[in-house]
């Protein structure tokens, strides 16, 4: 008797672009639709293109593991950054103790996290392998910060999110799906061209948009700061 082979969990998912399998919930309808009065039909499948692509963009975009990824605190308690945890949003900070942009930007990032901590999970992110737990508490109590604050020293999290410099701003949905990358505002015109003062608030926008449940009208703006050591840049 040949042996049945296993299923491979990780290559077998509804939602991977390398899946031949459609997601069940559009199989379901396509049925339905063949199923269908010739009349009904024809309406139905003007508007299957819709309905396909709604159903698509609410399922998860981020893979399992990557929801569940776990990183430390400063203390080596675990975190799950991605977990929304029945808010609106996640929003990822990624910093470094090293950079001066990083620094220029703490109290606003600060201010944003405190003015919408009820409506998203904030997390300050440290990507460098050479942040320690020390470090990473000290650079916390000398800026102020009241978010929790995690070390990403693998840097897994950083190179899901697409995050290469810092300071830069990740905001997830709770379904894993990407809504806005970038600067916090374009108080940096350049990696060491600074302004007198920001003319634009890009993150404040986007968070406003997703907490009014409207899509992010520019979700992604360049990042200006220092490069995350030992991620690839463009």
């Amino acid at each position: 008797m040949r042996r049945a082979r296993p299923r491979n969990p990780a290559t077998h998912s509804p939602c991977s672009s390398a899946s031949a399998s459609k997601p069940r919930c559009v199989a379901r309808i396509e049925e339905f639709a063949q199923t269908a009065s010739s009349r009904s039909r024809a309406r139905l499948r003007m508007k299957l293109p819709a309905i396909i692509f709604f159903l698509l963009c609410s399922l998860p975009s981020t893979p399992a593991h990557a929801q569940e990824l776990t990183l430390p605190d400063c203390d080596s308690k675990p975190h799950a950054p991605l977990d929304a945890g029945g808010k609106a949003a996640v929003v990822l900070f990624f910093v470094s103790p090293f950079c001066p942009t990083t620094k220029s930007f703490m109290a606003e990032i600060n201010q944003i996290s405190g003015d919408h901590a009820e409506k998203a999970r904030f997390f300050l992110i440290h990507s460098d392998p050479a942040v320690t737990p020390e470090v990473a508490f000290q650079h916390a109590e000398m800026s102020g910060v009241r978010m929790t604050v995690l070390l990403d020293t693998e840097q897994k999290l950083a190179r899901h999110a697409g995050a290469r410099v810092t300071p830069e701003t990740v905001v997830f949905s709770p379904q894993g799906a990407v809504l806005y990358r970038g600067r916090v505002n374009d108080l940096y015109l350049g990696p060491t061209k600074r302004q007198r003062a920001a003319t634009t608030r890009d993150l404040r926008d986007a968070l406003e948009a997703v907490f009014a449940g409207r899509p992010v009208p520019e979700p992604q703006h360049e990042a200006q700061g220092c490069k995350i050591s030992g991620i690839p840049q463009p």
